[in-house]
């Protein structure tokens, strides 16, 4: 069943003054300027500073949520006060239908969609022989079909435009696998850049990429107690840069791949892990 909600944060035909937006206004000139994006999972950490530069660099951005519309409607509020276009909409991107009508509703409100990254991803701790069979599809449903939902809902109208960019957030355990009990969230991360190639292969000819960034350690909001004691020291002297990475170096990745200039890079990865891995 569909379960979506909407906000509409932001009204398409005003802009105002205030602070800026990670320090620095949106600009109607800037490398995505005119272009509709739809970010999921943006509320907080990686989403949020994606859904952020993307306005900072002229997109009109649908901010997405699930459960915390507080973060949904304060992200928007920062877009706004910066001077962008944004609309908080509130949709379980499990959902296939929530997912087909938060993008019609983004073609509504600032026209059909351009940009469309696939962020969200729960990832359970949970050793193999522990997981369920609803554990796994559920996991399943959420981190790698939703890329699914959301490619099925934006490219017909890129390949009507002959324009688009598909991005996915994956992470260094889809890679590595060096994470002994996320089986589930492993196998995700991996299908995610797998499922951007395949797009890759089959949209090209229209105009349309699909690519894959790939975080490493970050500095973000995340639950300790699935971490053991050291984790934090130990985890930066494996990485050459000696610090975890933040999400704007993340945002700043898919302002590129979003960006007019990477026509010619499609089917890729980009791995932002400060060195910790290196393919």
């Amino acid at each position: 069943m569909c379960q979506v909600q909407y906000e509409v944060a932001y009204p398409l035909d005003q802009r105002t003054e205030g602070p800026a937006v990670a320090s620095q206004s949106t600009s109607a000139s800037g490398l995505l300027a005119g272009r509709t994006a739809v970010v999921t999972g943006s509320g907080q950490n990686v989403g949020r500073a994606i859904a952020l530069h993307f306005a900072r660099e002229g997109a009109s951005v649908i901010v997405n949520g699930h459960r915390n519309r507080a973060n949904v409607e304060a992200v928007v509020a920062e877009i706004q006060a910066a001077g962008g276009k944004a609309a908080g909409v509130m949709a379980d991107v499990g959902d296939p239908a929530a997912v087909a009508d938060m993008v019609a509703k983004a073609k509504a409100l600032f026209g059909p969609v351009d940009i469309a990254v696939s962020n969200v991803s729960i990832r359970r701790k949970q050793p193999f022989l522990d997981i369920s069979l609803e554990d796994w599809q559920s996991t399943l449903n959420t981190n790698l079909n939703s890329c699914f939902y959301m490619a099925r809902a934006a490219i017909p109208d890129m390949k009507a435009r002959g324009w688009g960019r598909l991005i996915h957030i994956s992470g260094v355990d889809g890679f590595a696998g060096h994470i002994p009990t996320r089986a589930h969230n492993i196998v995700c991360k991996a299908g995610v850049h797998a499922f951007a190639k395949a797009l890759a292969v089959e949209f090209g000819e229209h105009g349309i990429t699909a690519n894959t960034v790939s975080p490493g350690s970050l500095d973000t909001t995340r639950d300790w107690s699935q971490y053991p004691e050291n984790w934090l020291e130990t985890r930066m002297a494996q990485i050459p840069v000696r610090r975890l990475g933040t999400s704007d170096e993340i945002a700043a990745a898919c302002v590129y791949l979003a960006s007019e200039s990477t026509g010619f890079v499609t089917g890729q990865v980009i791995h932002v892990n400060g060195g910790q891995y290196m393919y």
